[in-house]
């Protein structure tokens, strides 16, 4: 390939990245001069690649809104980034048709790269091994995901058909705030302006999501993925138990998550290095106990059960049984 056409397509490759170059960005990352350049976007547009010229003190080239770019020229890192994300989407099948496309589209890209990259991406997915079955969860459908993604980005309540997870089915109004993936699955957060209370649904469980008219306002400040995760650790679950431990908030952290249980930071003096030992509440709402025992006697540091004393019980027996294992010979 000659230097003159390099340049060209290494230009055709900075206006792909999108946004407006300017002449002399363009003329620095080329190494040539303003007057090159602009032979070399003429050399585009006898292609029929739509380039226009933005005038204006900040002006330039960039390419056309909506245009539809021959084959894509990925650098080895960009190649990598692409192909890794395309088959974790395949394993995750986060959508009901994610799976297939994801692997299709891989294909795709495999089959245009050039013959020694494509040998050093296809070493790097051989060594890949991932830790669940493709599609172990199920996903939302595409086109829902994109009706809802629509709503929360204008702003326009939605009636959704939701199954919880007793079986109930329901139709009910959405003020949808944002959406978010958590632990291999999808869900959206908003207000449910009948009665008045933030709700988070898991979009797999929506049957149908149909566009309200009019438009809402979100509240200021908000975090719809701290807004699920906080219900995550709120939700109405058998049992309600409270607990204080002797730690940091990283080691807590690191055992009990956001999306788990609620640490109460009140009763701390004023100016506490979060990084200092120091006694924090814990509170958490869960459907069966004995999976905790295990996670305190793995935090080694000193705790107290408040409630509920089910709780209390389960622990002296891990305790004892670890007491036995340890006089055996």
């Amino acid at each position: 390939m000659s230097r003159p056409t390099g340049r060209v397509l290494t230009l055709l490759e900075l206006l792909q990245s999108g946004g407006v170059r300017t002449v002399a960005e363009l003329a620095d990352r080329l190494g040539v001069d303003g007057r090159t350049v602009r032979r070399y976007v003429d050399h585009l547009l006898d292609l029929d690649v739509p380039v226009e010229a933005v005038r204006g003190r900040y002006g330039g080239y960039r390419l056309a809104a909506g245009y539809r770019l021959p084959p894509l020229m990925f650098s080895d890192d960009e190649a990598l980034a692409v192909l890794l994300g395309l088959v974790a989407g395949h394993r995750q099948a986060t959508t009901a048709v994610a799976g297939t496309a994801s692997e299709t589209a891989a294909a795709k890209i495999r089959r245009v790269l050039p013959g020694r990259l494509a040998r050093r991406l296809e070493a790097v997915l051989e060594s890949l091994a991932f830790t669940a079955p493709p599609g172990e969860l199920a996903g939302p459908d595409a086109e829902l995901l994109l009706t809802v993604a629509d709503a929360v980005r204008h702003r326009r309540p939605l009636s959704i058909r939701y199954t919880d997870r007793g079986g109930r089915r329901s139709e009910r109004p959405l003020h949808a705030y944002g959406i978010v993936s958590h632990a291999g699955r999808w869900y959206v957060t908003g207000t449910d302006p009948g009665i008045g209370e933030d709700r988070t649904f898991r979009l797999d469980r929506i049957a149908t999501a149909r566009v309200l008219p009019g438009t809402f306002e979100a509240p200021a400040g908000l975090d719809p993925a701290q807004r699920v995760l906080s219900g995550f650790a709120t939700a109405e679950y058998r049992y309600e138990v409270s607990l204080r431990i002797h730690g940091t908030d990283e080691l807590i952290r690191a055992r009990l998550p956001a999306g788990v249980a609620i640490l109460e930071e009140g009763a701390q003096p004023a100016g506490a290095d979060p990084a200092t030992e120091r006694w924090l509440r814990v509170e958490l709402r869960v459907e069966n106990l004995d999976w905790l025992p295990p996670v305190l006697a793995s935090l080694d540091r000193p705790f107290v059960i408040e409630r509920p004393d089910e709780l209390r019980d389960l622990v002296l027996a891990l305790a004892d049984r670890l007491a036995a294992g340890a006089r055996r010979t």
